[in-house]
């Protein structure tokens, strides 16, 4: 491993910062829309199980990226980190304006798995962040990772439901390709941001990793290679402590993503049928809303109660803020629904907020401490992080449409209180997890001495 600069580490960070933020406008940038582009595309086909096509599509790129992960993370670590995150940056560029283009159900579906197939970039930036921090710096640093996760899924959302069928609200684009395809233009900006970090990413990103030693080939054909890979996540997952934290945080994500399916099937309902009448617009602005509460937790709020609770203690606690918020949300009522959203939604936000960089830093101050490679331990967390991103959306929509015609409790509830019910699992879980070990000298403590208070 190469002995990275403190003004290369800073630099590495912003860059790192936007390859993240990019990933998740792409992966929240359809859900102010989704359920609509599905009705027209439905319609058109003759299609009527509304609810289930929605989770198919938020499934596509989760399951991709549940195949593709491990095998990003270890190809990383044998090549580097930095050209597996242009390869993914390319394939957002490429597939996010192509989903915009979708003119069949089975189309946008396929353009959904492709885009998540060639972006294993969570996985190898958290492993990028191991590499060029002390352990004293984890928590700051994935904090400011986390950070990028809320502005994404602040930006993502709003973008999607502000530029959402422009045609209807700006003469300049009647009559163009943005009128035929309606949800084509938050697709192009998405791809535009893509390809304005590929390019900042192949001028300022350095490699985290020392590539003058040799690393061995791999041998044999793909498929025994990626069994091997699954292997060694399989080897991961049966730890007492790093499979611990795994499924604590597969469980957290299932049910922090049964809301993405089900979340605008509730809120574009109509008032009569117990729903809010929201547009693509108000939808956006809600997640918006979630983005920027996030961005205040995990950029402000996660070193100081780092501090005071510790990365262990936080986990549950974040937990279970959100799976309260989760399980309120569909008691929202019309007559004070934007005050009632803010209550449920600080809660889902700044319990997420506080969940995301405090697992990630604990997975990896557990799997220096036991010898595990970052790359392999971060692509087997992202692997399993998305199949719970294909059960959650998945789950989401069948419970939707087997319930949200009943009666009280089995009706739209239903799926919200899925949510709970899973948040409080993965709490219980957490009692399984060990201790974190002392926090240990570094030979990159030189990086950053303004993180060494917030391990």
């Amino acid at each position: 491993m190469s002995e990275p600069t403190k003004e290369t580490g800073k630099a590495a960070l912003a860059v790192l910062f936007l390859v993240t933020m990019i990933d998740l406008i792409g992966f929240g940038i359809i859900i102010p829309f989704l359920t609509y582009l599905v009705k027209d595309l439905a319609e058109a086909e003759g299609i009527v199980q509304i609810g289930l096509w929605v989770g198919l599509l938020m499934t596509a790129y989760s399951a991709a990226q549940f195949l593709s992960s491990p095998f990003w993370g270890s190809l990383s670590d044998r090549i580097g980190r930095r050209p597996v995150l242009m390869i993914g940056l390319v394939g957002n560029t490429v597939f996010f304006t192509a989903f915009g283009f979708s003119n069949t159900l089975l189309f946008a579906l396929s353009t959904r798995f492709l885009a998540g197939f060639s972006n294993g970039n969570i996985a190898v930036a958290r492993a990028y962040i191991g590499d060029v921090s002390s352990p004293q710096q984890l928590a700051t640093r994935m904090g400011i990772i986390g950070a990028a996760f809320g502005l994404g899924f602040t930006i993502g959302p709003f973008i999607g439901g502000e530029f959402s069928s422009p045609a209807e609200r700006w003469d300049l684009f009647v009559g163009t390709v943005f009128d035929t395809y309606p949800y084509l233009l938050p697709c192009v900006i998405a791809s535009v941001l893509s390809a304005g970090s590929l390019v900042l990413a192949y001028f300022k990103l350095p490699e985290s990793l020392d590539l003058s030693v040799p690393k061995e080939a791999p041998k044999g054909p793909l498929h025994l290679r990626a069994k091997a890979t699954a292997g060694n996540a399989l080897v991961m997952l049966k730890s007492a402590s790093i499979g611990a934290m795994i499924w604590v945080s597969m469980l957290f994500t299932f049910g922090f993503t049964v809301m993405h399916a089900v979340f605008i099937l509730y809120t574009e309902m109509g008032v009569d049928l117990g729903g809010l009448d929201f547009s693509e617009q108000q939808n956006g602005r809600v997640f918006a809303i979630i983005g920027l509460l996030g961005i205040l937790t995990q950029g402000v709020l996660i070193g100081p109660l780092t501090r005071r609770f510790g990365t262990r203690r936080l986990i549950p606690i974040a937990i279970g803020v959100t799976g309260l918020g989760l399980f309120l949300l569909p008691y929202t009522t019309p007559s004070y629904v934007w005050l009632q959203m803010l209550a449920v939604c600080s809660m889902i936000a700044i319990g997420n907020g506080l969940f995301q960089p405090s697992s990630s830093t604990y997975l990896t101050r557990i799997a220096r401490h036991e010898g595990y490679e970052l790359g392999s331990v971060m692509g087997a967390q992202e692997s399993l992080g998305a199949f719970a991103r294909i059960l959650g959306p998945l789950s989401g929509g069948l419970v939707w449409e087997w319930s949200y015609n009943g009666s009280y409790p089995f009706d739209y509830h239903t799926a919200f209180h899925l949510c709970g019910l899973l948040m409080l699992i993965s709490a219980i879980l957490t009692l399984r997890l060990p201790d974190l070990p002392p926090l240990e000298e570094s030979p990159y403590a030189s990086l950053a001495a303004e993180g060494t208070s917030s391990g």
